[in-house]
């Protein structure tokens, strides 16, 4: 009979990795559990794309992610329209040149179905227009299909958790025009908060937190508040602001200078 070749199982004591001298023990990724996402309440995502094998491309991934559950896939704005009026989701993705018309009328149309969801956009157009238009209709991510750097899935537990996720190409661009604006001007699109809508400085404390990605759980221990007093400082923010995301509110408060 033959012999292979096995590794002893080795009694250890405190501290050891029960692998042999030289050989690591293999990463484990953590997943903390107060992050939204989990095996046994995963993120439940909608996907509408009339590209039938981008749509594969990433349907694949989403469904290889245990955290992730893919309610539903569409191919035109009337069948993502069904979906969105019949399934419960936590995410939207959706591209903005559909067969049959525009991915901006679904976010819409999501938005007024389902407030609490996040939007994510999947495309091929990078103009700032469509970019800017897309956050204004309330939209956290913006991903360019012809991009390597991103993960769709990661793009999904990021905005889930009170993140942003915009392909780093794009992000760059923005950047870039940013950078290059004069100190102190306003992009034409950005109005003055009026004095009554002022932020306290409880909530600016808040939104500096989300602008710079962290989570509500974090916020609330860096602050040393509840994640509950979090997110109704939040929640006072949009009302003030006039906005629906966490990515609106960070923008609309860092061109009007609040932040």
């Amino acid at each position: 009979m033959s012999e292979q070749a096995t590794t002893p199982a080795i009694e250890l004591g405190a501290g050891q990795s029960g692998y042999p001298p030289g050989v690591c023990a293999p990463a484990t990724p953590l997943w903390p559990g107060f992050l939204t996402g989990q095996e046994d309440a995963p993120v439940r995502v909608l996907l509408v794309d009339d590209d039938e094998f981008m749509r594969r491309v990433i349907a694949q991934e989403l469904l290889s992610d245990l955290r992730i559950q893919l309610e539903g896939q569409a191919g035109s704005l009337r069948e993502g329209r069904r979906l969105v009026a019949t399934h419960e989701f936590d995410v939207l993705m959706v591209d903005l040149r559909l067969g049959d018309g525009s991915g901006f009328d679904l976010i819409q149309e999501a938005r007024e179905h389902r407030r609490s969801a996040e939007i994510i956009v999947i495309t091929v157009l990078e103009d700032e227009a469509h970019v800017l238009h897309a956050l204004e209709l309330g939209a956290t991510g913006y991903l360019l299909k012809d991009a390597w750097l991103q993960s769709f899935a990661q793009a999904v537990l990021q905005v889930v958790n009170g993140g942003a996720a915009i392909t780093p190409r794009l992000a760059r661009r923005l950047l870039s025009r940013l950078s290059h604006r004069p100190v102190g001007a306003l992009p034409p699109v950005a109005q003055p908060v009026p004095r009554a809508t002022t932020l306290t400085a409880r909530e600016c404390e808040v939104l500096r937190f989300v602008a710079r990605g962290h989570v509500t759980e974090e916020i609330g221990n860096r602050l040393g508040i509840s994640g509950q007093t979090v997110n109704a400082h939040i929640k006072n923010i949009y009302k003030k602001l006039h906005v629906h995301s966490r990515a609106q509110a960070v923008s609309y408060a860092a061109y009007s200078g609040l932040i």
